[in-house]
C-alpha cells in the first residue's frame, strides 16, 4: 500500500483564504524553569465535531484561550474536555474543538487546505468521497460567512492520527530534563520515512502521530480523488518501510 502527503494545490486559481479559527482549544502549559520546554506535548488536532457548549461559560472562557496555564489548571481542563471527545482525539495542548467560526473570500477547490494540518471539503466533495467508500472521513458544518451569492457548503474533516516514522529518519534522542522529565524534540526530518508497522488499516486517511501538523492518505483514497476529478490538493508520495 502506498501513502500520500497532503499539500494544498498552489495553482493560481485557487485564491480561496478562510480567516476562521475553532471556538475552543486546549491551553498552552506553563515552560520548565529549567529546561524552558512545555512539560506537556503539543497537537495541531482538530476536533471540530465536538461541542463544549455544555461546560460551565467560566470553563468555556479558559478554554478559549490559548494563554499558558499552569500543569494542574490544564489536567484540570482536559479531564473537562475528555468525556465529550471522541475515544481517539489527543488531548494535548493546541487541540482545538468546536465549528470553524469567521469568514471566507475566494475560490476554493473541492478539497481545501488553508495550511498543511487543516482540511475542509465542500459538501458535495465529502458525499462523493463518502459513497466511494473511503474510511476516516468525518466532517463537520462550517461557520465560515462568505460574500457572494453562491458561498460553498463547507465540511471542516476531522481525523483520527496514527503513523509513525520509521527509526532510519530519526536522529538520536535528546537526554530529558533532570527537573520535568522531558526530552527536546526534533523537527520533521526531510525527507521522512513512515514505519509501516504503525499505519493503520481501518481508515485511509488520518494525521500523522509523529508530525500532526501533516496530513496522510493512503493509496485507496487518492486513486478515489482522482476518479471523481476532486481538485485542490496534490498528493506527495512517502516511503514507507
Amino acid at each position: 500500500m502506498k501513502f500520500y502527503e497532503l499539500e494544498r494545490d498552489p495553482s493560481p486559481r485557487y485564491t480561496g483564504n478562510l480567516n476562521a479559527a475553532h471556538k475552543w482549544g486546549l491551553p498552552g502549559v506553563e515552560r520548565c524553569p529549567v529546561c524552558d520546554l512545555q512539560p506537556e506535548d503539543y497537537t495541531m488536532g482538530q476536533y471540530p465535531c465536538v461541542d463544549l457548549s455544555g461546560l460551565p461559560p467560566k470553563d468555556q472562557e479558559m478554554l478559549s484561550n490559548s494563554w499558558p496555564v499552569p500543569r494542574e489548571e490544564f489536567i484540570r481542563l482536559r479531564e473537562l474536555v475528555r468525556p465529550l471527545a471522541p475515544p481517539y482525539a489527543v488531548l494535548a495542548s493546541g487541540a482545538v474543538f468546536g465549528p470553524l467560526q469567521g469568514t471566507g473570500l475566494g475560490y476554493f477547490g473541492q478539497l481545501i487546505m488553508q495550511n498543511p494540518w487543516s482540511l475542509c471539503m465542500r459538501r458535495e466533495a465529502l458525499e462523493q468521497l463518502q459513497s466511494a467508500g473511503v474510511r476516516g472521513l468525518t466532517g463537520c458544518p462550517t461557520q465560515v460567512r462568505f460574500r457572494t451569492r453562491h458561498a460553498p457548503d463547507l465540511r471542516d474533516i476531522q481525523l483520527e492520527i496514527h503513523g509513525r516514522f520509521h527509526p532510519d529518519c530519526l536522529p538520536p534522542s535528546n537526554p530529558p530534563c533532570s527537573t520535568c522529565g522531558v526530552a527536546m524534540g526534533y523537527s520533521v526530518p526531510e525527507p521522512y520515512l513512515l514505519d509501516a508497522s504503525s499505519l493503520p488499516q481501518h481508515v485511509d486517511i488520518f494525521r500523522l502521530a509523529d508530525a500532526s501538523t501533516r496530513i496522510i492518505a493512503n493509496e485507496r483514497m487518492v486513486d478515489t480523488v482522482r476518479r471523481l476529478e476532486l481538485d485542490g490538493v496534490v498528493f506527495k508520495e512517502l516511503e514507507v518501510r
